[in-house]
């Protein structure tokens, strides 16, 4: 009896969830007919000729009524259809303006003949979202110190990136050296491509040739050339000398050392930084920046807390389609950051042994947590009527065009527009909000 009672209880759960989907998600059904639907079909057939040849007629020049018959009216349907799609979605919007969709809407064609087609829109809209609480959490805001260690171990940076190298006029390759070589590589004695280099400067032991290279220039003279057996790890890039045995033909042509620096009038005027000519200025300046970046690093782990805390407090049944529009914008972004550094998606794929969908897997969490923060957000701002006036919209366009050296136009069209820009406004008064209101 138990059990057939705990059965009843999920299936009313499973039932109550299926319910609250179903009023996320419309099915709605629009009509593209008449005169509106026989010009998307002359359109599709101006398309088509250009490509057609029939015999007795030049290519493109074919009637309507010959081409018809020959291929058949239903050949135009589909680019006709697709051609009708944003005037079917248009006049969805103006039909049911009680509807805004929160993802790009499915369709699909319902049906489709010589008098009409038939598009059956799927529209996904904001879930209900009830928040328990977002005020009194009380989320405490690391405090921020910088020490002397800290000042010192970044002092020796500096000096360490200003570092002089001048050449090692006796001597053998040490580790720490630049050496600058000429190198070739071969396989089974033929060279294989990208294994060679000129003047090519290689600090030893910065492990950035494959493992036992740089070990064996360790000794070599200037002018001295030299034979170096290694092998390829098993996950290197190129598929041909993955674990293959190769040698490099390898000749040093100068030796370089590094040459520490002192604090002094020289380092200074290299370091470039306005009014810091002595240790105790330098020591300041690096204090100050060290002390910024750890107050923005401890600024966005309190918001992330606050909104983790408040994200707690959330009930919302967020529906699938918005994380993975959500998962499709972070591989877009994903993708472009990997464009930046030379590369594509399939060759990261590719090197680390991975695959789009265990991708997406790995990102479905971080999409969710997204989706809800920001439906949290757009919760609170109705809650507390939080508005972003015109002026203030016109304010961040002129700041932030300035800054970053643009014209307002260009600035708008690159952040997608003013009603961005006013909805980021709006989501960042309330952060501020949740900030006041969770102080510890």
């Amino acid at each position: 009896m138990a059990k057939e009672t705990a059965k009843g209880k999920t299936k009313e759960i499973e039932k109550e969830k299926k319910e609250k989907k179903s009023e996320n998600r419309k099915e709605i059904t629009i009509t593209i007919d008449g005169q509106e639907w026989e010009k998307a079909l002359d359109k599709a057939f101006q398309m088509k000729v250009k490509n057609v040849t029939v015999d007795g007629f030049r290519k493109g020049k074919c009637p309507r009524n010959i081409y018809e018959k020959k291929y058949g009216k239903e050949s135009l349907y589909l680019d006709a259809a697709e051609a009708s799609v944003q005037k079917a979605y248009q006049k969805l919007i103006d039909e049911h303006k009680e509807i805004v969709p929160v993802v790009q809407p499915k369709v699909d064609i319902h049906s489709i003949d010589d008098e009409k087609v038939e598009f059956l829109f799927t529209i996904i809209t904001a879930p209900e979202v009830k928040i328990k609480k977002y005020k009194g959490l009380s989320v405490e805001k690391q405090k921020v110190e910088v020490t002397k260690e800290e000042i010192e171990h970044e002092m020796g940076h500096l000096l360490e990136k200003y570092t002089e190298l001048v050449t090692k006029e006796k001597g053998k390759v040490e580790k720490g050296n630049v050496a600058i070589i000429d190198f070739e590589g071969f396989k089974d004695g033929v060279a294989f491509e990208g294994g060679k280099g000129e003047n090519y400067s290689l600090e030893i032991g910065s492990n950035t040739f494959i493992p036992g290279f740089e070990d064996q220039i360790i000794g070599m003279k200037q002018g001295e050339e030299k034979e170096i057996h290694v092998t390829f790890p098993e996950d290197y890039m190129a598929e041909d000398l993955k674990g293959k045995d190769v040698i490099f033909k390898v000749k040093v042509n100068e030796i370089k050392e590094k040459q520490a620096r002192e604090l002094d009038k020289e380092f200074f005027e290299d370091l470039g930084m306005e009014g810091v000519d002595t240790k105790e200025k330098l020591e300041k300046e690096i204090e100050s920046s060290i002390k910024a970046n750890k107050e923005m690093e401890a600024e966005n782990a309190h918001i992330d807390k606050i909104l983790e805390e408040v994200g707690k407090q959330v009930d919302v049944d967020i529906p699938e389609e918005m994380v993975e529009e959500q998962i499709d914008n972070m591989i877009h972004r994903f993708e472009h950051q990997l464009q930046m550094q030379g590369l594509n998606l399939d060759v990261y794929l590719k090197y680390t042994n991975s695959d789009r969908q265990a991708l997406r897997n790995q990102m479905e969490k971080d999409a969710y947590q997204h989706v809800l923060y920001r439906l949290m957000l757009e919760e609170i701002v109705k809650l507390e009527k939080v508005e972003v006036t015109e002026e203030e919209v016109d304010k961040e366009i002129k700041t932030v065009s300035e800054k970053y050296n643009m014209s307002e136009e260009d600035f708008i069209k690159e952040f997608g527009g003013r009603d961005m820009i006013k909805y980021d406004l709006e989501m960042r008064k309330v952060i501020e909000l949740l900030k006041e209101a969770n102080k510890k």
